[in-house]
């Protein structure tokens, strides 16, 4: 991964976003210390699952399997109703 310097990067933003897109991550740093990555948008959306359909997302959740979900609805009401009648 390439580091960049924060002064460096405000004057060559555009290459540091070219290189994410083909080398990979780029690191940013101040003053020593790391404290960002520039990643392409194609990297994002595969660690965020961002390419998945809402299908996929389901079955990769890990309550997939699950079958002891209690899923009863509360017939409770939800406010009590008065009833007032005006002569």
């Amino acid at each position: 991964m390439h580091a960049w310097q924060m002064q460096d990067l405000k004057a060559r933003l555009s290459e540091v976003v070219k290189r994410s897109e083909s080398e990979g991550p780029q690191e940013i740093t101040l003053h020593g210390q790391s404290v960002a990555v520039v990643i392409s948008r194609a990297m994002f959306d595969q660690l965020s699952g961002n390419n998945q359909t809402i299908v996929e997302f389901m079955r990769n959740s890990p309550f997939y399997d699950f079958d002891e979900t209690d899923l009863k609805r509360d017939s409770s009401l939800t406010r009590e109703v008065s009833v007032c009648a005006i002569f």
